[in-house]
């Protein structure tokens, strides 16, 4: 098996210096997770120096270390240093040194909602297709994409790459580093709009992922957003030659035709330039289905055999914490959790109520039955919506109310404003934060509800996800 990185490589990569020779058959800038055989970067940040940890990494078994300053009483691992001027231009080096290596067809992500899902039907899909390699989580900042790609082995077929953002001018540099040959833009919503303007400047960023575009390159864009028009301008701006246009709307060249709810997941009919298709998957929601569309249309954008790639989709199963579903035993029969404790904005919450609101018929069996039955959710804080946040979390209340959602709990300053909107028979308990509501949750549940947990990350409302599925445990089932 050829080695991810030769001694040779990195230096020539970085312009850097080495006596030794080694191979490196990963890329790890964290000293606590670095494996046998990995280059470890010893990056500097505001908050922590990674040189301080790459005598650790190297005595963990790192083939070497890339740095920029002298380590101390390196002796025995003198020779497998590699000094550089600065590391963290030295890992955007190796990604650049990666990508022109590589033959592989690549598809970049980017979206308000909907990145990570996106990114990993697009693996699933290729994968059966050729030697794929994507992103690992959620590593699509200023230096998970870089790493990304200095992960990337360079007999890959195919790269999926996930580019995210806060800030205005993120994008751009990263698209020019990945360089796909296809980008999806999955959504552009009310998210981080502390650091911007509006959504149509949000919009605008977002569009930046064509600035990296090869050419005769592709850009898929949401037909049913608001800002399709102000996408579709941008493609014309950025010269990008293809534009492929997925949603519901009859004109969409990637259609998706109907979806609906089955006991494991969703089964979705699409349409592809009018050639229809119907599949499987074991993920539940439009949302979903959605986004498979956007991904077969990149799979096709490639030259990739997107039927085959379509039929992979029937094993997608959602991450933690980004839709995983999980049937739970308790006195009396079960609960159905949805886990989508990852994150949140208002668009993303209003999706999950519109596929709640499939749900009210019998699913897995026991759910539906009398004395339960009911669709609850618990939602934490939407954060980084700057001065309009108190304004997006009471305006959920219609949309949760239309999707006839039972029970809403709420944690955290910001959704205090929906409790209060909320009409009093739709008003569960709130808390102040997610620990505090768990006792409020645990204690309301009973057999056959639907409960649905979403928040932004630093709500934590993974906690509350913990606590409902240790009920099996706790009652002994």
């Amino acid at each position: 098996m050829t080695a991810l990185w030769s001694a040779d490589e990195v230096v020539k990569a970085t312009n850097g210096a080495c006596k030794g020779a080694w191979t490196a058959d990963g890329v790890s800038i964290d000293s606590r997770s670095v494996k046998a055989g990995d280059l470890f970067i010893a990056l500097k940040g505001p908050n922590f120096d990674g040189h301080a940890y790459a005598l650790d990494a190297l005595k963990r078994g790192a083939s070497a270390v890339l740095v920029h300053s002298e380590i101390k009483d390196s002796g025995e691992y003198h020779n497998r240093l590699v000094m550089v001027k600065d590391t963290f231009a030295a890992l955007q080096n190796l990604a650049t040194f990666a990508r022109a290596r590589t033959k592989a067809k690549i598809i970049a992500v980017t979206g308000s909602v909907g990145k990570t899902g996106t990114k990993e039907a697009l693996k699933l899909g290729l994968s059966i297709l050729g030697k794929t390699d994507a992103t690992e989580g959620n590593l699509n900042n200023h230096w998970g994409v870089p790493l990304s790609l200095a992960r990337m082995p360079a007999a890959t077929e195919f790269g999926v790459f996930e580019l995210g953002m806060n800030h205005a001018g993120e994008i751009a540099p990263l698209s020019k580093m990945v360089r796909p040959h296809a980008a999806i833009i999955t959504t552009v919503e009310a998210a981080h709009l502390e650091f911007f303007d509006s959504i149509a400047a949000i919009a605008d960023e977002k569009a930046a992922i064509m600035a990296g575009l090869e050419p005769g390159g592709t850009v898929i864009l949401p037909r049913d957003n608001a800002q399709h028009a102000r996408l579709m301008a941008a493609a014309k701006t950025y010269g990008t030659p293809n534009v492929i246009s997925f949603g519901t709307s009859g004109d969409s060249a990637a259609r998706l035709v109907s979806w609906s709810l089955t006991p494991d997941g969703t089964q979705v009919a699409a349409e592809f330039d009018g050639e229809r298709i119907t599949y499987d998957m074991i993920v539940s929601g439009r949302h979903w289905a959605l986004n498979s569309v956007a991904a077969i249309a990149a799979i096709r954008a490639v030259g990739a055999n997107w039927h085959s790639g379509a039929g992979a989709l029937s094993k997608l199963d959602a991450p933690q914490g980004r839709g995983a579903r999980r049937h739970v035993v308790v006195p009396g029969g079960e609960i159905l959790v949805i886990d989508e404790s990852y994150n949140a904005s208002p668009a993303a919450v209003r999706v999950l109520a519109e596929t709640m609101a499939q749900m009210h018929q019998p699913v897995g069996g026991t759910l539906g039955e009398e004395g339960g039955g009911r669709l609850i959710m618990v939602l934490g804080d939407m954060l980084e919506l700057g001065e309009s946040g108190a304004a997006l979390h009471a305006g959920l209340a219609p949309s949760l109310k239309a999707a006839e959602i039972d029970l809403v709990f709420t944690a955290g300053a910001l959704m205090q404003n929906l409790h209060k909107a909320l009409p009093d028979a739709m008003r569960g308990q709130h808390a102040a934060d997610s620990k505090a509501l768990i006792p409020l949750v645990t204690s309301a549940v009973r057999p056959g509800d639907v409960v649905a947990i979403k928040g932004s990350h630093s709500s934590h409302m993974e906690y509350v996800v913990a606590a409902l599925l240790a009920l099996e445990n706790k009652h002994g089932q």
